[in-house]
């Protein structure tokens, strides 16, 4: 829905916490403005309480946040932002004192986890191996809240906030800005082993959200250089890191019952209480080197999926992962261009093992599960959709990758699943090439081999073998002021990665593209405006013409955070055995208007096949969205999507409304109470389909969730959940389906 505003405008920031994409690597030695500064050890630990009142803080090392990088590039910061670090052989200690002129401004609440990104917030970005490729980020806002994330900068800066360590926080505001504190241990990285001394480039961080939006570090960026690792300070020192046994153990208990209804309207019919103790191992097996497993593992997921309107639509919907056992780690499976690794694909498995590490130059990484309840995708040209196989299946995946001079990678994959008559292999190879600080190379190539299973054969019509390959390579320059790409894509008719996620197959693709960006100074009323254009053609690999497409957009950034995107998208689309010529305009903003209130809005209007009836249409969608911060406790977020299509004669062929209200209430920092209500009601004419259609189509769900977390791995969950549905047979919404459940786990670290 927002493609091409997440495609230009996060690597600006319009998430406050999220860092921005800058300039291109280089392939030879560019001269930055680097510091090195030298790490203090004391052996004396903090109370972390947001203080820093200990009196061997003054013996840190301090760095100081000298520069604005949003919105002027290396400019003067508003606020005097000063980081103070040091480590005692067993944990690295941060502190920040953060001025501000006016701390009634101060924009911060009680956050869950990595929530806190529309706050006034500072940051440490690291990257412990000094291959300025990866790293970790670590947030925490002025009254503790903690994000921290994953990053990768081989080819923009692409970052990974479902990562979860365990760490301590504090935060106090005063009276003349606020003090953060952190205690990150050294288990909760991966760092080179047997080195008498560590390098780790790294920069400190403060984002300082007004009218407009400021960031500002110890790093001076420059735009026109891609690359953001490259350009960090230095970091040496860590000389007395202490032995640990770096192991984790985590014991599970999880209980629910599951309760449904056999006739609609009709009774409950009670489920039994299923209860399941699980344990998670996480074993560093050295410094740069870890092992994860899983017996039984509690795989429940309570925190409900946000809905997508699933209307007018021929390919399935796409849903990001959030279970512990597959996020640790997860971006060593990460490949270049395609998705080889869907994990939301291992649904029900009862024993999982996974290993990652990076040696040197060198990554790796190898899971196995098994599971219970498999599903895989099936993609067409022109649709696609999940099909259960109904076997236990076992799965295997392996990654090793290669970092070749200062920003190159050449990397292997493979993927395995199989049952008793049905396997999928995959294998591939991908890397990246920089010609210079301007102009890169991605690339990757992959063949895969299906045996189907007589099921899959039986009812959807497959062969009973298939082979079949893709590939993919796209040329970048980016610039300061603009970017050119070039991307061309193929994928077989037969191609299928099982373990991944290709919900389009049989296809080739070319696409060009590029957009010019200009920024102005932060007291003017727009701060930066830019335009992208892009032309892409598409052909089914008998060479008939699926799409050719054109579309372009222009951006604003300026005074109370706002962000404008109006475009225009000209699609000929062929589809049902004609094509369709159409014409979309869209507009999405956003801006807030006071200091705790926040509104999006996405607008659409234009002409929109109307895929169940092979004809054009008319369609109107309107998404407005809304975060209110009440007080430091409470805090409501509201989506709704509303939308219509009309046929060629002018009636209406449906109407579809869908409402998601979350509503957080924050005892304290640890403890929380969380209702989610979620609608859909659609309401289709019969007489404009040329097939039987219910008329009223009404869902909802609801969840009501107490948390308290010690850490991400520490905690105890109690809830309920219900669903219903309302169709033509019914009178009104009925539930069928309600689930009382609770969980509780415990991370002892050894």
């Amino acid at each position: 829905m927002f493609m091409q505003y997440v495609r230009k405008i996060i690597t600006r920031a319009i998430l406050p916490g999220i860092f921005f994409s800058l300039a291109h690597v280089p392939l030879k030695a560019v001269a930055y403005d680097k510091v090195e500064f030298s790490l203090a050890h004391i052996n004396e630990s903090i109370r972390v309480d947001g203080v820093m009142d200990e009196a061997h803080w003054q013996h840190a090392t301090k760095i100081p946040l000298k520069y604005q990088n949003e919105p002027n590039e290396k400019g003067e910061p508003p606020v005097q932002t000063d980081a103070y670090m040091y480590e005692d052989g067993k944990y690295l200690y941060v502190g920040f004192v953060a001025k501000d002129n006016d701390p009634s401004q101060i924009r911060a609440a009680l956050r869950d986890r990595d929530t806190l990104w529309q706050d006034d917030n500072v940051a440490l970005m690291i990257d412990t191996f000094n291959d300025e490729r990866t790293g970790y980020e670590f947030y925490v806002n002025p009254l503790g809240a903690q994000g921290d994330m994953r990053m990768t900068d081989t080819d923009d800066w692409a970052e990974d906030p479902s990562w979860d360590a365990i760490w301590d926080s504090a935060g106090q505001i005063t009276e003349n800005g606020y003090v953060v504190e952190m205690r990150i241990p050294f288990t909760a990285l991966r760092f080179p082993k047997n080195q008498e001394q560590l390098t780790w480039s790294f920069a400190v961080w403060r984002n300082y959200p007004r009218d407009v939006f400021y960031q500002m570090s110890n790093v001076g960026f420059d735009r026109d250089v891609k690359c953001s690792f490259c350009q960090f300070d230095k970091l040496t020192g860590f000389r007395n890191m202490s032995e640990s046994k770096n192991i984790q153990l985590t014991p599970t208990l999880t209980a629910l019952r599951h309760d449904t209804k056999d006739t609609v309207p009709g009774d409950w019919q009670n489920g039994d209480i299923d209860t399941e103790a699980g344990l998670d191992l996480r074993w560093g097996v050295t410094q740069d080197a870890v092992i994860n497993a899983t017996i039984n593992p509690d795989f429940s997921q309570v925190e409900a999926d946000s809905l997508e309107l699933d209307v007018n639509t021929t390919y399935s919907i796409y849903y990001a992962e959030k279970r512990p056992f597959f996020l640790d780690g997860a971006s060593y499976f990460d490949t270049n261009q395609l998705e080889l690794l869907y994990t939301r694909t291992i649904a029900e498995p009862e024993v999982g093992v996974k290993l990652t590490g990076k040696t040197g130059t060198h990554s790796y990484g190898f899971m196995y599960a098994d599971d219970e309840n498999t599903s895989v995708l099936l993609p067409t040209n022109q649709g696609s959709g999940f099909a259960n196989l109904g076997d236990k299946t076992h799965s295997a995946v392996g990654r090793y990758q290669l970092d070749i001079g200062q920003k190159g990678t050449i990397g292997l994959m493979t993927t395995h699943r199989e049952s008793g008559d049905y396997h999928n292999t995959v294998l591939s190879l991908d890397g990246s090439y920089w010609f210079n600080q301007t102009d890169s190379l991605q690339y990757q190539a992959v063949t895969t081999d299906t045996k189907n299973s007589d099921y899959l054969v039986d009812v959807y019509g497959l062969e009973k073998n298939q082979s079949d390959q893709a590939y993919n390579i796209e040329f970048s320059r980016n610039k300061r002021d603009y970017e050119l790409y070039a991307n061309y894509e193929n994928i077989g008719k037969d191609y299928r990665p099982d373990l991944g996620y290709q919900a389009k197959a049989d296809y080739e693709q070319v696409q060009l593209g590029g957009g010019q960006t200009w920024y102005r100074d932060a007291e003017d009323a727009i701060t930066e405006y830019s335009y992208n254009a892009e032309w892409d053609k598409t052909w089914a690999q008998n060479g008939d013409l699926l799409e050719e497409e054109y579309d372009g957009f222009i951006t604003f950034k300026g005074k109370m955070q706002s962000q404008t995107e109006i475009g225009f998208i000209h699609r000929n689309e062929f589809y049902a055995g004609e094509f369709f010529n159409q014409n979309i305009g869209y507009i999405y903003g956003g801006f807030r208007p006071i200091r705790d209130v926040r509104f999006l809005l996405y607008a659409q209007y234009g002409s929109k096949i109307d895929y169940s009836n092979a004809a054009l249409g008319t369609m109107v969608r309107i998404e407005p969205e809304m975060t209110w911060d009440i007080n430091d406790h409470w805090q409501v977020q509201l989506e709704h999507s509303y939308s219509y299509l009309d046929n060629e004669q002018n009636d209406r062929v449906y109407t579809a409304n869908l409402t998601d209200l979350r509503v957080y209430y924050k005892f304290n920092m640890r403890s929380m109470l969380k209702l989610v209500l979620q609608f859909e009601d659609v309401d289709r004419n019969h007489e404009a389909y040329l097939y039987d259609v219910s008329q009223t189509n009404r869902d909802y769900g609801s969840q009501l969730v107490y948390s308290y977390k010690i850490n991400a791995q520490t905690l105890f969950y109690l809830g309920y959940s219900d669903r219903g549905y309302e169709d033509d047979s019914l009178k009104g919404l009925e539930r069928d389906q309600r689930t009382f459940f609770t969980k509780l786990s415990y991370a002892w670290q050894l």
